[in-house]
């Protein structure tokens, strides 16, 4: 079975400590140079290697910034050198999210106490989830979703922080997710017409349950501010192995003016560092 974030998640508390896993000397290649689009990387995938020594390899790869860390992480990578382009807030989980009134209460309370901390460890964006849908309909998620929002965006926007609702499949990885098509966020988006309240469009996701992903990425642009990375089929290296052009891809997003991140999401078969910068090497486009 693919590991997915969600058991990454439960063996965090193995990953900022160290691990037995043993990383072979990746391969020397050049750091990122034509840096058109900002490249990051999430630290879930490698969660094998000791947080330390993951990011003085990611510093080495030529990158700038981490994807998806916990508060207690920011502070761990700026001894690197390092920012966070994207992280946690203690926001609910992938199917406790927006759609449900329930979560409401939870959802506010974290984006209201995470986000100015945010925004002091120079974080710009935090992720939050539409939720699982459990037989509700899109037209009701797409109202709770609006109202959740709609309390949570004065904080965003105050603080200048970009609250990002992650698109997922419900194909593969992610059962009964209910924010499972471009269409279904965008219209959120729309709604509460914040530059402060964005998608965050997951090629890999998004190729399984839509595919059609440059013209995708054109037609809602504006609902997007980050991207994540993950070959298809298999969520492994963005290689020959897998069905995706990125270099067309990255091309194709840098055209429609994006100046946010994207950050590899892919889990590595090979050796991981080298997977990553064969990676940032292709989207350097």
């Amino acid at each position: 079975m693919d590991l997915t974030r969600r058991d990454a998640l439960k063996a965090a508390g193995l990953t900022a400590g160290g691990s037995l896993f043993q990383m072979t000397q990746p391969a020397a290649i050049t750091p990122p140079s034509k840096l058109r689009i900002k490249q990051s990387v999430c630290r879930w995938c490698y969660d094998k290697i000791p947080i330390r020594t993951f990011f003085q390899s990611v510093k080495d790869s030529g990158l700038t910034v981490v994807d998806l860390l916990q508060p207690d992480e920011w502070a761990v990578a700026k001894e690197f050198g390092l920012g966070c382009s994207m992280g946690y807030a203690g926001a609910g989980s992938i199917p406790e999210g927006l759609n449900n009134p329930a979560n409401h209460p939870l959802l506010i309370k974290a984006m209201t106490e995470n986000i100015p901390k945010a925004k002091a460890a120079g974080v710009p964006n935090v992720i939050v989830f539409f939720g699982n849908r459990r037989g509700m309909s899109d037209a009701e998620g797409i109202k709770n979703s609006i109202a959740c929002l709609n309390e949570i965006k004065p904080i965003a926007e105050q603080h200048g922080v970009t609250v990002c609702v992650e698109l997922l499949n419900s194909k593969v990885n992610h059962k009964d997710y209910i924010g499972d098509h471009t269409a279904y966020g965008a219209e959120i988006m729309r709604a509460v017409s914040s530059p402060h309240v964005k998608l965050l469009y997951d090629i890999y996701h998004m190729q399984i349950m839509e595919g059609d992903v440059i013209r995708t990425i054109n037609t809602y642009k504006d609902s997007i501010a980050h991207y994540h990375t993950g070959g298809v089929p298999g969520r492994n290296e963005l290689d020959a192995t897998q069905e995706l052009n990125w270099p067309a891809i990255v091309k194709a997003i840098i055209e429609t003016g994006h100046t946010g991140y994207m950050a590899h999401e892919f889990i590595p078969k090979r050796d991981p560092i080298t997977s990553l910068r064969e990676a940032i090497t292709l989207c350097d486009v």
